[in-house]
Parts: structure tokens; sequence; C-alpha cells
């Protein structure tokens, strides 16, 4: 049996598995999409956002306070 065989009968056979792998696909899609997303903002961002300036703030006001 042939790959394209094996997964035409595994899943596009019957409606249900179609339907179940398309729904299971696009969860899949979807959290990977906005990871990548997620991270190529926040590489763009570096430097910009709350998390990082926290530190920054955290780090400043320890200073002041040992002086």
């Amino acid at each position: 049996m042939t790959l394209v065989q094996t997964v035409y009968n595994t899943f596009f056979r019957r409606t249900s598995t179609f339907a179940l792998s398309i729904i299971v696909g696009a969860i899949f899609f979807e959290r990977f999409f906005d990871q990548v997303g997620d991270g190529l903002y926040d590489e763009i961002n570096k430097g910009k956002q709350w998390k990082d300036l926290k530190l920054q703030l955290e780090q400043k006001q320890n200073a002041e306070e040992e002086d």
C-alpha cells in the first residue's frame, strides 16, 4: 500500500474522520501560528515591552535603594 492510499483510507474515506482531521489540524496550526507570531513580535520589540522594562526598572530601583 502506498502512502497516499494509507492516508486516504485513514483520514479521508469517512466523512467523520475527515472532519475530525480538519478540526485537529486547525487547532495544531493555530497553536503553531500563534507561537511563531508571538516569538516574532517579541524579537522585533525586544527592549520595548513591559517584561523587558520591568527588569531594568527593578535593577535601577535596587541600585538607588543601596545608595
